[in-house]
């Protein structure tokens, strides 16, 4: 493949060809350009969304196009993350909400839109040029286990078990009591220590999970353990012998390029290797100042792109992609991977029955591009805890759907 800014060198092309610009030149395969792509710098762009055969696009052009929309520039807005960049009101810990979303208030968040329009623009391409053999992909899952802390009760030091044995007097919570003393005097497990059925699970199947553990201070956002905790370490250490481990980032490491810094070569220490993947707190993003500090440290990949409540497609897709830096007008070596579902955004449905519809639903919808479906469970949610009832079946429906691809 080879690209051409010299008009006569592509009237002379003799093969497959294409162009994008506002004229068509002759034959060829032909998109109208929208005047996105060729702004300098950020603006207030006007967006008019228009039903187009099952999905919705933007950015119209005329019939002479191969396509009725510049999908070019429309994929381009979506995957950049464009309107995260604009003026929005943040939620209480500081983050770009579903509801601010083009895509929540167009009503297309449960699509991935991006994936749609390059399987449409695959089809126009087949229909004019039908010997060309196009790569093909393949449904497939990557399940992500985030660790904010791997214990209710254990490694919590003395301040904090006083604390919260004091808290369980107050409000009467005999029961949580009567668990955390269990715990500490080692007669019962943890309630989240739900590492052992997490690996026999790994282990029952063909997709590598990916785990994230937070190893910062201590603050107001994040509760977790010490990595100074051998036991800790053992554990981290034990899981990245079976699954993928990546960095939790804390908090305030989001932006505190040295606070991050050490997060990063203290994971790096416990591993032993290099880090390749991260995952931030609160699934907070600063675009693009987050990737930004990523970028710097040569984190390859970033797991943070998606809603914490809502179940969809933040960037519009399920497929990986680069990270485009929209200031300094480059593409960078970050790959972002979206996930499309947190645990907690199940727990809206009330029932085990109504959690178990909308997970088909959206398998079927990722199935349909063949993307990668990327759901974030927590230790905590395979615990006998009652709200996560139901929660291991779930979990176990997600990884079946790969096995029967």
């Amino acid at each position: 493949m080879r690209f051409t800014t010299q008009i006569e060198e592509f009237i002379a092309h003799d093969s497959l060809k294409m162009s994008y610009t506002k004229q068509q030149l002759g034959k060829e395969f032909f998109i109208k350009s929208h005047d996105f792509l060729f702004e300098q710098g950020l603006s207030d762009v006007d967006i008019n969304i228009q039903k187009w055969d099952n999905t919705k696009c933007f950015f119209s052009n005329s019939d002479k196009s191969a396509m009725p929309f510049d999908i070019f520039s429309a994929s381009f807005y979506m995957l950049s993350r464009y309107e995260e960049y604009l003026p929005h009101v943040k939620d209480e810990f500081g983050r770009f909400t579903a509801e601010e979303s083009l895509a929540y208030k167009s009503g297309f968040l449960h699509q991935p839109v991006v994936d749609i329009w390059a399987y449409k623009f695959k089809a126009a391409l087949q229909a004019q040029f039908p010997s060309y053999k196009f790569p093909n992909k393949t449904y497939r899952i990557r399940p992500i286990i985030d660790v904010p802390s791997p214990y209710k009760y254990k490694l919590k030091g003395l301040l904090r078990t006083v604390g919260g044995t004091i808290s369980d007097l107050s409000k009467f919570k005999l029961y949580s009591l009567y668990d955390r003393f269990g715990v500490l005097l080692r007669f019962k497990n943890d309630p989240h220590d739900t590492f052992k059925y997490i690996l026999n699970r790994q282990k029952n199947t063909s997709s590598k999970f990916l785990f994230f553990f937070l190893i910062g201070q201590l603050s107001t956002y994040d509760k977790g353990v010490s990595p100074n905790k051998k036991d800790f370490v053992t554990l981290i250490k034990h899981l990245a012998d079976y699954c993928n481990v990546g960095l939790k980032v804390s908090y305030f490491a989001l932006e505190d390029a040295k606070r991050l810094k050490r997060e990063k070569e203290k994971m790096e220490d416990i591993l032993n290797t290099n880090l390749v993947a991260s995952r931030h707190s609160h699934s907070k993003l600063n675009l693009p100042e987050t990737y930004r500090n990523l970028i710097a440290l040569e984190v390859k990949e970033d797991y943070t792109m998606g809603y914490i409540n809502h179940i969809g497609f933040r960037a519009g897709s399920c497929t990986p992609f680069l990270f485009y830096d929209l200031d300094f007008e480059v593409q960078t070596p970050l790959k972002i991977t979206p996930y499309q579902l947190m645990d907690v955004a199940l727990l809206k449905q009330w029932s085990l029955l109504d959690k178990k519809k909308v997970l088909n639903e959206l398998i079927h919808t990722i199935r349909a591009v063949n993307g990668e479906f990327v759901p974030v469970f927590h230790n905590y949610t395979f615990s006998e805890d009652k709200q996560w009832e139901g929660f291991k079946e779930l979990f176990n429906l997600i990884l079946d759907s790969a096995e029967t691809t």
